[in-house]
């Protein structure tokens, strides 16, 4: 039996067949165009499982269920999508729609950072542990939690927001309207603000030079580059940008004590020289440090972009 994961983002909508031992066996993509109605949108998504099928040699009575990983806020027990901010999607009967277009008998629907979190508890760096919390640093701090090999997300499917716990009380604005939250001192966007933010404070960087004096754009990697080449400013970027993701990651810890908390985002291509001092502050200031043995372990997120497609994958086993 073959399973259809469906990655729906505001720029490609990616599909994949996945077998029984969740590997992909044929994947594609085509671009969203978000601005478009989101019939046309869900048509195009049937087309691309439609074409992935008979590419794959099968039939739809080979396909088991679809299931989708889509942005906002979404309510899988109806299969809508509730809101999205980055495509047009409002009370949106995304399940029912797509049915319409390929012969299937169910279509699950999750959050995107929840199906991600999934798969990454059931085929990536959590596999074989139950209790699993992902975080991904991007343009925000999303996340899932799955609890007892479930996905946990509340009464009302609108849970685990994890970037968005305070950790500077009436601190920096985030997009939520809040001041202080964790994405807004960890997220990817965040890193760049204060690299920013330290090139102008001084000239005497490594991290001017990388960005080739202002003719590049400051990425995430700037300041991890010069600090790698002992440059001092940068170094001091990247010990505070650790210094509040260690922050955020203890209260998820305290919170729920996973066996498994791994991270996602392209700051992870890191490796040790963020994990290791990582490690290091949420070892020592987790509530009960010293009194642990057995103690939730930290992670690299193993899937990459195919965590959303396998995610969706997992929805109805």
């Amino acid at each position: 039996m073959y399973y259809i994961g469906v990655d729906l983002g505001g720029t490609n909508i990616a599909v994949g067949i996945v077998d029984e031992n969740m590997n992909i066996v044929k994947k594609g993509k085509v671009p969203t165009h978000k601005e478009r109605h989101s019939d046309e949108i869900i048509a195009d998504m049937g087309a691309l499982c439609d074409s992935l099928v008979k590419e794959a040699g099968l039939t739809f009575a080979d396909i088991a269920y679809v299931g989708v990983a889509a942005p906002g806020s979404v309510d899988p027990a109806n299969g809508t999508v509730k809101y999205a901010n980055n495509i047009n999607m409002f009370h949106y009967p995304l399940a029912e729609r797509l049915m319409s277009h390929i012969p299937v008998k169910k279509v699950y629907l999750e959050n995107d950072a929840n199906a991600a979190a999934l798969a990454e508890a059931k085929a990536g760096a959590g596999k074989g542990y139950d209790d699993v919390i992902m975080v991904t640093l991007g343009t925000g701090v999303g996340g899932g939690i799955v609890i007892g090999g479930k996905l946990y997300s509340g009464f009302n499917y609108a849970g685990a927001e994890l970037g968005h716990i305070v950790i500077e009380h009436g601190g920096r604005p985030c997009t939520c309207g809040r001041k202080g939250c964790w994405e807004a001192y960890s997220s990817a966007t965040a890193l760049i603000e204060f690299t920013k933010e330290k090139m102008t404070e001084t000239r005497n960087t490594v991290m001017w030079e990388l960005c080739e004096n202002g003719a590049k754009k400051v990425s995430g990697r700037t300041a991890f580059k010069a600090a790698r080449a002992g440059d001092k400013a940068g170094q001091e970027v990247v010990d505070t940008y650790i210094d509040y993701l260690a922050c955020g990651i203890t209260n998820m810890v305290n919170i729920f004590q996973p066996q498994v908390l791994c991270i996602g985002g392209g700051v992870c291509g890191e490796g040790d020289y963020l994990l290791a001092p990582l490690k290091e502050i949420v070892d020592r200031d987790q509530y009960g440090s010293g009194a642990h043995d057995d103690k939730t372990q930290i992670k690299i997120a193993q899937l990459g972009n195919d965590a959303g497609i396998l995610g969706a994958a997992l929805l109805g086993i």
